[in-house]
């Protein structure tokens, strides 16, 4: 939401900006309203329409604003590349993808501020030496905004750009002790702020405004890398809504430099619901945020730690698990990071509607942290029109687990193993799905490996539950087959 704005929002001496300013407040209302429609499964679409509508009205704003200070072909040139990558990104990144392309979306907006910021200190330059000035000094309140910009922005763009490496598997880095790994970040940041100091006030003692400001860049950038490395697979959900929350920080910031109030709303807007959906996920997880970033939860590729064996499992095919289905008059389905992976969300909802049509009732649990991303199940099951009556989060329907006929529990781990209950577990007090006390539970998964936490789940092993080792679309193409022949 701020990556384009805030590439365009350029300072310009127009006569009046009356319109463009009546422009930026009906920009931030609909900000405001689509902001809080996103927060419901079934006014999200609406809310995305007017968010976009917001930017729109934004950029054409702003394009009034510059229009005769800024080369057209500058000025259409940005917005039609920007457009163009725009619109093939959504068009061609699938959604198991999705959480990549936030983690990156949220670099560009943190990269966006840094060099708008840096910008505006070469101006602030320009115009100081034209003006005879011997030793150029930025007033406190325009050097503390642009310090604030270049240092939050260089950690989102850094931090948010690892993030996306560990999400695709591109960057497997999780080498160094947690512990470690924090009293270095501690150093680091101390230096980020004593350069901060200097870029912004050392030039009334003789230092260069300039140098300090790129020392800055650099060591922001050092420290955004070191503050997601040792930052587990597992947590990746909690991380990127965090790092959302610093790009919208970081471009509220930029509008004290460019005393732009479409910016500090906007900005305002990103940082402040970022910390609140930030705040929502360790909840879900039932851990503090200090723990979440000091802790290293999860390994980047998952399963990797020391799990022990399986000796009781019982398994399955179509053939065995379709009676059960045919039979059940409550079917609760736990979507994974599974499905997304088999793209299986659109044969699961033919799965749920054959069922329906033989009188079942189908419903979906969503736990927070499913997936990638926070929201990560909703965004596919909408992809497949899934009701969103259907749709129901932990603590609506975990107490229905008991009075179901099958929990059919597809590509999920972490999220529904009992381990949460034992507090010397590595997910010791994790609220989970309590699909165990399903009357049969069937496991849809490729193999026995470990989720993120990389632990055992001894689900896998319960009495009532039975494993179906396939990938996610196959399994259930199969299942909808068997079913429909009974």
């Amino acid at each position: 939401m701020n990556s384009l704005s805030l590439l365009l929002v350029q300072s310009a001496d127009v006569a009046d900006f009356g319109l463009a300013e009546l422009a930026y407040m009906v920009a931030a209302l609909l900000f405001i309203l689509g902001l809080k429609r996103l927060s419901g499964v079934k006014t999200a679409r609406r809310g995305n329409q007017l968010s976009a509508l917001a930017m729109f009205v934004a950029i054409v704003a702003t394009i009034f604003i510059l229009w005769g200070d800024v080369s057209l072909w500058i000025l259409f040139g940005g917005v039609g590349v920007g457009t163009v990558i725009g619109v093939l990104l959504a068009k061609r990144v699938p959604m198991t993808e999705m959480p990549e392309l936030v983690a990156f979306f949220n670099g560009l907006g943190g990269a966006s501020s840094m060099f708008v910021a840096l910008a505006e200190i070469v101006k602030s330059q320009a115009v100081d030496v034209a003006e005879g000035a011997a030793t150029p000094v930025m007033d406190s309140d325009i050097a503390l905004a642009i310090m604030a910009s270049i240092l939050i922005g260089a950690v989102t763009l850094s931090g948010s750009l690892l993030a996306y490496g560990k999400l695709s598997g591109k960057v497997k880095v999780n080498r160094y002790g947690p512990l470690g790994m924090g009293f270095a970040n501690v150093g680091i940041a101390l230096i980020c702020l004593a350069l901060a100091w200097y870029a912004g006030f050392g030039a009334s003692y003789g230092g260069s405004t300039v140098f300090g400001a790129i020392m800055l860049t650099l060591a922001a950038l050092v420290l955004g890398v070191g503050l997601v490395v040792p930052i587990g697979g597992a947590d990746m959900p909690v991380v990127i809504s965090l790092l959302n929350s610093y790009s919208g920080i970081a471009a509220a910031a930029t509008g004290f430099v460019l005393q732009n109030n479409l910016l500090i709303v906007a900005g305002s807007l990103v940082g402040a619901s970022g910390l609140i959906l930030t705040r929502i996920m360790c909840k879900a997880m039932n851990r503090s945020l200090a723990n979440v970033l000091f802790s290293g939860f999860g390994d980047d590729g998952g399963g990797t730690a020391e799990q022990g064996e399986y000796t009781k499992v019982k398994s399955g095919g179509a053939e065995d698990i379709a009676p059960l289905l045919d039979a059940a008059r409550s079917v609760i389905i736990v979507p994974g990071y599974g499905l997304a992976v088999a793209q299986a969300q659109h044969k699961v909802r033919e799965l749920a509607d054959t069922l329906k049509e033989r009188g079942c009732e189908v419903r979906y649990a969503i736990h927070p942290v499913a997936g990638r991303m926070p929201g990560h199940m909703n965004v596919l099951l909408a992809e497949a029109d899934v009701p969103y009556e259907e749709l129901f989060e932990l603590d609506k329907i975990n107490g229905d687990f008991k009075n179901t006929d099958v929990a059919l529990v597809i590509g999920a781990n972490d999220v529904c193993n009992p381990a949460a209950s034992d507090p010397a577990s590595a997910i010791a007090g994790m609220p989970v799905l309590n699909v165990w006390d399903a009357q049969t539970v069937v496991v849809i998964k490729r193999s026995l490996s470990a989720g993120y936490a990389g632990i055992m789940n001894e689900l896998f092993q319960n009495e009532n539950t039975l494993m179906y080792f396939a990938d996610g679309k196959v399994a259930v193409e199969e299942l909808i087959s068997e079913v429909k022949e009974l």
